[in-house]
């Protein structure tokens, strides 16, 4: 548990941000029942606590395709189980994946707490979000996935880390979780920022209106 000034451990139900986003996003497209598209939602849920089988600062972690991670971060551990999660992902034979996560305190201090990052190694799914996210009024901004930064995962004991340096913390992030999508065009949103209003002391539900849509347009 992060204690102390900045640690924001009361405010940590927000952590959960994209998982409620593609749970509203389930209900809604269940809802309106699009023709001709057909989507599945994953969620990679569990309990993020102290325990006896809690991983440790330098824990060598196996994925489910196999490939290693050295756990150099433990407060970094969202993106541990969005791997799997995309491992599982691509398993369907999907034509696009799309994951959102609050994944990086990073990104806000890119883009503050009105806009959403977005990843993409797809062109054409990039512009698809983009238009999705400004028809429904969410704030999405891409940003670059600079494969020199990959350098920054690279590890001596596994395949790769689980962080990189500070900088460009949440592009390191996004090209962590690219390791784990081999085929299938893929776009990443880091939604640390604006999923929750400070003000208002409650979620914003970033993320749903712009999936909805998207997801609509593919029928």
């Amino acid at each position: 548990l992060k204690a102390g000034a900045g640690s924001m451990i009361e405010l940590m139900k927000f952590d959960m941000g994209g998982s409620a986003a593609v749970l509203g996003a389930a209900q809604a497209v269940g809802s309106l029942a699009p023709e001709g598209v057909q989507v599945d939602f994953i969620v990679a849920a569990c309990e993020n606590m102290l325990s006896d089988k809690a991983m440790r600062p330098g824990d060598i972690l196996t994925a489910s395709n196999g490939k290693t991670i050295e756990v150099l971060n433990t407060d970094a551990e969202g993106r541990l189980t969005l791997a799997d999660a995309l491992i599982y992902a691509e398993k369907l034979n999907p034509d696009k994946i799309v994951d959102l996560a609050t994944l990086t305190g990073a990104c806000i201090i890119s883009l503050g707490n009105e806009y959403a990052g977005m990843w993409s190694d797809n062109d054409e799914l990039a512009a698809e979000l983009l238009d999705s996210a400004k028809g429904s009024g969410e704030k999405m901004w891409r940003m670059p996935l600079v494969e020199s930064y990959k350098e920054e995962l690279k590890s001596k004991i596994a395949d790769l880390k689980n962080v990189g340096g500070r900088a460009g913390g949440s592009i390191t992030a996004a090209l962590f979780l690219k390791e784990f999508v081999t085929k299938t065009p893929w776009a990443h949103i880091d939604m640390a920022g604006p999923v929750w209003d400070a003000k208002a002391g409650g979620s914003t539900g970033y993320g749903v209106r712009t999936l909805v849509d998207f997801v609509s347009k593919q029928a």
